[in-house]
């Protein structure tokens, strides 16, 4: 059977062009237009599936290429992660050096120069593998020498790093080559972010004297293993850098970065780079005001925020002013404080209100500040405060009659002349003027008012802002150790059970035992009218469209917005799933 179907087909042939011309003369036409139809049905057919099999199997993966330029405000001094001091300082050494470990957009940590690392049971000592072969920018090897060498350099007081209160009291062993090992004397949950900072090379740096660090060319021409090597530095006739051009470095452990070149432009203040970007001089900027921030939202430009772990608020200090002694005060304060408000007319809705002193997403993207904020209520308010014995005077500001005498409503509030601060004071100015107080705004330049108020505690009510970084920055704002000075606690708060949740925390290794803890602090606070909290605002960052491949979700600091600058791109390939690689 099979024989005569193969002589069958050797005898079929294609029919040739006079033929298939000659087609149409044999048919009607009613079979014509049925012929065209199906012929173009099974045309759109095919190249619908087509298609759907190239959604389905062919993807867009970042491809090497492109360059991007960033505006900053400000000079780089110290590219140097033992020493840096300013945001700009900061933003380079996040690029030009590697730590241990890296922190992730969602706050996790990633093993980085480390390949691997284990927390002994009771939670003291910190064991870091370092991954073969490791190299820095000028191609010496990296090993555990190097890091010994930098978190020594942190610890040695006369060199007097800002990096150097991280790590007191940890004892650092070099096991072997490729391993190193930290001692803690106490549980310390969030050491592992210490183990983010970069590691310096030993060899440029150990024969430089102590006194001589600061002076150092490597704080400019900076060699570290991070995503981006310093390829050329522009400068200023008074020798202040005006811009660096970083090229990616093909042996970064995490993955040679995509974006082949990013230059960062420097200016003395917002107008310039601002004026820069619409000259088109650069592409990105952060920091950025939030009017400044609206006004090119609006003319079309690309923006990403974030919600900061800033907590702003008014912080009251009974020992010079009695006055809040009386917790139905503060109460009434909160309930007639329009935050909705200052987050539209201050912020620009760049900000989100806030009721708590924990920001939204500190523990390991747990949210707090769950509880919808209340609508300010200028009747509620008054209530309040008539229910504790308040009641207006003649000149209509409130008293509270008492046995030594009268108590008025009168105080002042202290702040910053930050824009955003000014114009914060005076809205809330007016909102308690309304409900009888009588309120002095008084303005400070920024250092004066850290050195001459803060510090001293010389105020009645602060109008600031507490930087949550890291767990342990709820310790050193609330916990009643650190109500002088140099404790960072502004609103003179002394609560037991406080104490007891944050020192419980600090030692537990378990996130979800700190959590618990945190919760509970975070009630008593709320149950003492500790403070009255007003709104933490949006990180803004300006970005060219051509850019992908970056997440802002989880911001601390300005240089956070460049922990996985490694997986940013531009140019894209379009290939089959199969062949697309990861850039973990």
């Amino acid at each position: 059977m099979f024989q005569n179907l193969f002589r069958k087909a050797r005898g079929l042939r294609f029919p040739k062009k006079q033929e298939l011309a000659a087609i149409p003369h044999y048919l009607t036409r009613k079979e014509w237009v049925v012929f065209v139809t199906i012929l173009t049905a099974l045309v759109i057919t095919t190249f619908i599936i087509l298609g759907k099999i190239n959604s389905n199997f062919i993807i867009e993966v970042p491809a090497s290429g492109g360059s991007i330029t960033e505006g900053i405000v400000g000079t780089p001094r110290f590219v140097n992660p033992v020493l840096a001091l300013s945001d700009t300082d900061d933003d380079l050494v996040s690029v030009v050096f590697s730590g241990l470990v890296r922190k992730m957009p969602d706050g996790s940590i990633v093993p980085d120069l480390a390949e691997s690392y284990e927390i002994s049971s009771d939670g003291l000592t910190y064991t870091f593998k370092l991954h073969e072969k490791l190299t820095f920018h000028d191609g010496e090897p990296l090993t555990a020498d190097d890091v010994i060498f930098t978190i020594e350099k942190i610890q040695d007081p006369l060199l007097k790093s800002p990096r150097r209160v991280e790590w007191e009291g940890v004892e650092v062993e070099k096991i072997d080559d490729l391993t190193i090992s930290f001692t803690l004397r106490q549980r310390f949950a969030s050491f592992l972010d210490n183990a983010t900072i970069g590691i310096l090379p030993y060899h440029i740096w150990k024969d430089i004297p102590i006194e001589e660090w600061n002076f150092s060319e490597y704080n400019s021409k900076a060699i570290g293993s991070g995503p981006y090597l310093v390829k050329d530095i522009d400068k200023k006739s008074s020798g202040a850098p005006s811009s660096y051009t970083l090229k990616s470095f093909s042996k970064f452990t995490l993955g040679k970065p995509f974006v082949n070149r990013i230059t960062f432009n420097f200016y003395v203040n917002e107008d310039d780079m601002i004026r820069a970007y619409k000259n088109r001089s650069v592409e990105s900027m952060s920091a950025i005001t939030p009017e400044k921030a609206r006004e090119l939202e609006e003319s079309g430009a690309r923006i990403e925020t974030t919600t900061l772990p800033r907590i702003f608020g008014l912080f009251f200090n009974q020992n010079q002013s009695p006055v809040f002694l009386d917790k139905s005060v503060i109460s009434a304060f909160n309930t007639v404080i329009d935050k909705d408000r200052i987050i539209n007319e201050v912020l620009y809705n760049y900000g989100k209100t806030i009721d708590s002193p924990i920001p939204k997403t500190l523990l390991d993207g747990t949210s707090f500040n769950t509880e919808e904020t209340k609508m300010a209520s200028i009747d509620e308010a008054v209530s309040i405060l008539e229910k504790n014995g308040w009641s207006r005077g003649e000149d209509g500001i409130m008293i509270k009659k008492g046995k030594s005498g009268n108590t008025r409503l009168e105080f002042s509030i202290s702040t910053g002349d930050a824009p955003e601060l000014k114009r914060s004071g005076e809205i809330i100015k007016e909102n308690l003027e309304a409900i009888g107080a009588d309120v002095e705004l008084k303005i400070f330049e920024i250092g004066v008012l850290n050195q001459n108020v803060i510090r001293p505690r010389k105020y009645d009510v602060l109008l600031f802002g507490q930087i949550i970084s890291t767990e342990n920055d709820l310790f050193a704002f609330w916990h009643s150790s650190q109500r002088n000075d140099p404790g960072l606690n502004i609103a003179l708060y002394t609560n037991t059970k406080a104490d007891t949740y944050l020192e419980k925390a600090q030692g537990l290794l378990s996130s979800e035992d700190r959590l618990a803890n945190y919760v509970k602090f975070e009630q008593v606070i709320k149950d003492d009218n500790a403070a009255v909290f007003i709104y933490s605002p949006d990180f803004i960052y300006v970005l060219p469209k051509k850019l992908k491949g970056l997440t802002v979700d989880h911001i601390v600091e300005p240089h956070d917005r460049l922990a996985t600058v490694y997986k940013w791109y531009i140019e894209s390939d379009a290939v089959w799933k199969i062949f697309a690689r990861s850039n973990e």
